[in-house]
Parts: C-alpha cells; structure tokens; sequence
C-alpha cells in the first residue's frame, strides 16, 4: 500500500497537472489584479474596456506558454498526430478560426470600436461588445423609425467582416447629410418660403456647420476624396401639384429624430407666422 501510495505521490504526470493547475491559478490572480488595479484607474470608458480585454488575452497567452513549458518533453511526440488531425480541425472549426481572425482584423484594423454605430452583416446599430468570437450590437430600426433602439441585442460572428461590407456611420465623420422635403402650394411667396426653411435650419442647427467642417478637414488629410460644404442648403423642384423644398443639412449621426423634430417645429411655427404669405400643400382633386 505504501509503495503504491509512493508511486501514486511520485507521478511524473501528477506532479506536471498539478505545476499546471497551481500556475494558471497564479497567471489568473495576477491577471485579475492587473484588471483590477491598473485598468480600473482608466477614465475613457473606450480605453478601459480595450485595456481589459488585452488583459484577458494575455492571461490565455501565458497559459498556453505554461502548458507548452512544462509538457515540452512530450510535445515531440505528437507531432505527428497533430499534423494529420490539424487538417480535419482545420475544416471543421474554419468558422471559429475565421472569426478569430476577424477579431484581430478589427482590434487592430481599427474597422470599428465599442460606442460606434455600424451596419454589420445586414444588422444596424451601436456597437457594445467586441469579443473574440462575435461583436454584439444593440440593433436599431426594423420595425422602429428613424434610427432609434428597438431592444433586441444581436451578436455577429467576426467571420462577417470578410464577406460582407462594414458601414460605419461614426468612425471618422460621425455625422450624417439629412434632408427634409417641404411642398408648398403654387402662388405662394417662393422666395419668402426659401428664406424661412434656410432661416430656421441655420439658427436651429448651426452650430453643426463648424464642427462637422472641422471633422471634414481630417477626412481630406486622410483620404483621397473630394472637399464638399457642410452648410445647409435650400433647393426646390416645381412638380404637378406644389413646390417641393428640400432642406439639405448635416447632423449628429445620433440625434437624426431629435434634430427633425425641432426643425418641423421652427417650421410649422415660421410658416404660420407668414399670415397666408407660404401655405403648405396637399394633394387635392378638381372634378370638372
């Protein structure tokens, strides 16, 4: 009994399981407390949460660099199994190793980072989560107008980042052109009404004009594209029943209802304020 006991105690393989076990307990506890004590202390939220998850990847580095270690001496011998099962492995995690890869491509791409609003393998929304696997969203749209959250969180596997385009409605510019169309009826004061629309967009969200410009000029420095004006503009077309305005303007890509909503009231007020000058159209039918 003692003997085996002694064989029991003096396993070569126990006595590596347990190496194994005690030092990824002691890689982890030092991980977490790295987390906790020097990614903590980051105030930008975007940088913490990067900064946790280069954390965590390095604690599975450093388990595996321990396992390799201390199990080196017979590392050998399975090359050759693992040459001929790492074919079959291959194929049948291609998903999860393309989505690995799609995780660095867009750690380290920069495609997109947690807070960003994208449209990702035909799903719209913000960006909440970027995991190793899959990049989680909170969806908007679908059956909501006009941008806003409906609720649902979507999770999409990284491999989509290699089959699909990506849109990024925040990356460099987050901002969005946006137009209003506005028809008023024939015989009314046209230039009148032209005034009022550029008037109320220009006083309402003016103070766009500048930032987006601002943001504009990095985008010249960085790509090859063309300058453009982010101020409002004003156009009208003359069609079969009314003078159609459209405003033409640039917004916060966040805050696209928000903004309409204050632009109708200026509107609705101006207008009304004319004393008959600009009346809004409708459709209407003559009977002769």
């Amino acid at each position: 009994m003692d003997e085996q006991l002694k064989k029991f105690l003096f396993n070569p393989y126990l006595g590596k399981m347990i190496a194994v076990f005690i030092g990824i307990i002691i890689i982890w506890t030092f991980i977490k407390a790295i987390r906790r004590g020097f990614a903590s202390r980051i105030k930008d939220k975007d940088n913490r949460y990067h900064t946790k998850k280069i954390i965590s990847f390095l604690g599975y580095f450093f388990s595996a660099i321990l396992i390799a270690f201390i199990y080196s001496d017979k590392l050998g011998k399975f090359t050759v199994i693992l040459g001929v099962t790492g074919l079959g492995i291959a194929v049948a995690l291609q998903e999860i190793i393309a989505s690995i890869a799609g995780w660095f491509v867009i750690v380290f791409g920069g495609h997109f980072h947690t807070g960003d609003r994208v449209q990702l393998a035909g799903i719209k929304g913000d960006i909440i989560d970027i995991g190793i696997l899959r990049t989680t969203l909170m969806e908007i749209g679908q059956w909501v107008d006009a941008d806003l959250y409906n609720g649902r969180i979507v999770s999409v596997s990284n491999s989509s980042i290699f089959k699909e385009p990506i849109f990024n409605y925040s990356a460099d510019f987050p901002f969005l052109w946006d137009e209003i169309k506005i028809p008023v009826q024939f015989g009314c004061d046209y230039k009148l009404a032209e005034q009022i629309l550029i008037d109320s967009v220009k006083e309402k969200i003016g103070q766009n004009t500048d930032l987006a410009h601002h943001s504009w000029e990095k985008m010249l420095n960085k790509y090859m594209i063309e300058d453009t004006s982010t101020e409002p503009v004003v156009t009208f077309v003359l069609n079969e029943s009314w003078i159609e305005f459209t405003i033409r303007y640039i917004v916060d890509f966040k805050k696209r209802r928000s903004t309409k909503n204050i632009l109708f009231h200026k509107i609705l007020s101006e207008i009304e304020a004319s004393e008959g000058k600009v009346k809004f159209a409708s459709p209407t039918n003559r009977l002769i």
